[in-house]
């Protein structure tokens, strides 16, 4: 196989589509359909959506939520520190990422606020602090009040309402970045789908920073995933598992459904119910075993989402379709438009 390259996934992109607010109401957004076999797209609206799934299908779904996961401290001596939580290690200790480094050397202690402070015990060789906070209650009530919604930095925009960049079915906390293909599906589109016959099946994915942070090395294959906890319950596995027994799709929403669906699933795409850290790294040439269809939205030039995007059809074909979204104008990342491919 040709050695993979980062540059061979950059596109170029006018900053004027990098969408700063989402789109009201959620289903209003646009929807690029790609048909694989005929080769076909088709601009259409995401409530269109319901044209494309059939009585059958199962939609696979993210229920994490994204925590207030930015935090603003100080040092003793004053200093202003951006601390960002990434993972959860056990009840007091978290992987984060701190701006600038280096205040945050190990044995620094930063304060929050009257309910939250911090101590630095560990630096990760990829440059993360591992922290140890310290509270009083439920670390969940006390980040409420201390945190704020860790939007993307391409974001400019004040977001107004927080609950929109949730999934309207988000559930358990624990992801530092939304899964940003559900922000479009609306309660009543769900109902409307699954009046039409189609399942829907939960899984749980939190969404770390390193899915998006950026391939460095030039040779694709030398980058290295970050690991992101994931569950696969058996209510799910279930679901997915009589689906394919009855040769019918699994339709996943977002690249991290797909993931979790991939890490599990054996050569013949059944799943067994469990639950851990993947670092799974889909790129092409990938056999998929257990996605049929996608729902995603337009990911960045040269990243690791848009490398799993490019395994479902071609490199040249999603290239192609990036070129295209670009010049109708569709809205990039994640408060932007998205596609489906089938």
């Amino acid at each position: 196989m040709n050695e993979l390259k980062k540059s061979d996934f950059y596109y170029d992109l006018p900053e004027e589509l990098i969408a700063q607010t989402p789109a009201e109401p959620r289903d209003s957004s646009r929807l690029l359909v790609y048909h694989r076999v005929e080769r076909k797209t088709e601009h259409r609206i995401f409530r269109d959506v319901t044209e494309y799934l059939r009585a059958g299908d199962v939609l696979v779904i993210n229920r994490t939520k994204v925590l207030p996961a930015r935090l603003f401290a100080q040092t003793p001596s004053g200093g202003r520190v951006e601390v960002l939580l990434l993972k959860r290690k056990d009840l007091h200790d978290w992987e984060v990422l701190v701006r600038p480094g280096k205040k945050c050397r190990v044995g620094a202690r930063l304060i929050v606020n009257g309910e939250l402070s911090l101590e630095v015990k560990a630096i990760t060789d990829s440059g993360e602090r591992i922290v140890t906070f310290s509270y009083e209650g439920t670390f969940e009530d006390v980040l409420s009040r201390a945190g704020s919604m860790p939007l993307p930095p391409y974001i400019h925009e004040k977001l107004n309402n927080p609950d929109r960049y949730q999934t309207v079915y988000c559930k358990e906390n624990g992801s530092a970045a939304a899964p940003t293909a559900g922000l479009h599906f609306t309660p009543e589109l769900l109902q409307k789908l699954r009046a039409a016959g189609v399942e829907i099946a939960e899984v749980l994915l939190h969404v770390g920073l390193g899915t998006f942070r950026p391939v460095k090395e030039e040779n694709v294959l030398d980058h290295k995933m970050h690991s992101e906890y994931y569950e696969v319950s058996p209510e799910a596995a279930e679901i997915i598992n009589r689906a394919k027994r009855e040769g019918r799709r699994i339709v996943a929403v977002g690249t991290t459904s797909v993931r979790t669906l991939e890490t599990v699933a054996d050569e013949n795409g059944f799943l067994k119910p469990e639950s851990g850290d993947t670092e799974i790294f889909i790129y092409p040439p990938y056999r998929f075993r257990c996605v049929d269809a996608l729902i995603t939205n337009f990911h960045l030039p040269e990243s690791t989402l848009l490398m799993l995007v490019s395994a479902l059809c071609s490199r040249e074909e999603v290239m192609e379709i990036y070129k295209t979204a670009v010049h109708e104008k569709y809205r990039f990342f994640s408060f932007g438009d998205a596609m489906m491919i089938l």
